[in-house]
């Protein structure tokens, strides 16, 4: 059985923007923490850190709250474990008429879509988020 980790944490922040909670505490990893920081780029967390230490680090974000509303609307995980998807520069796609944002995971790292077609590069489609 496989386990999806960014799923598991790209639904552990929708649900807690919509449940209105400030703060989601999950288990740390690399890859995580790169989307996590990607989303505080974006402002749709207000602060990311890695708290503990090994083998229990834990990842603490702070969601960011437009006074009682949360930035964050929706999450949609696009490449699953069991259907990926890669896109080329030309196929990367622009989100709520680009008021949203894809992440891709490239050769040189987890990046936004539109970073990765400043770049020229392609890679998995991990989410789109609005």
């Amino acid at each position: 059985m496989m386990h999806d980790s960014i799923g598991d944490m790209i639904i552990q922040i929708k649900n807690a923007a919509c449940a209105g909670k400030e703060i989601v505490e999950l288990p740390h990893s690399n890859m995580k923490a790169a989307v996590a920081r990607i989303f505080q780029q974006e402002q749709y967390l207000d602060s990311v850190e890695k708290i503990g230490s090994k083998p229990k680090e834990l990842l603490r974000l702070k969601l960011s709250y437009e006074g009682k509303v949360p930035v964050l609307t929706n999450v949609k995980r696009v490449s699953k474990p069991g259907l990926r998807c890669y896109v080329t520069k030309y196929k990367i796609p622009t989100v709520m008429g680009g008021t949203g944002i894809s992440i891709v995971s490239t050769p040189q790292g987890i990046m936004t879509g539109k970073e990765a077609w400043k770049r020229g590069i392609g890679g998995e489609l991990l989410c789109t988020v609005w």
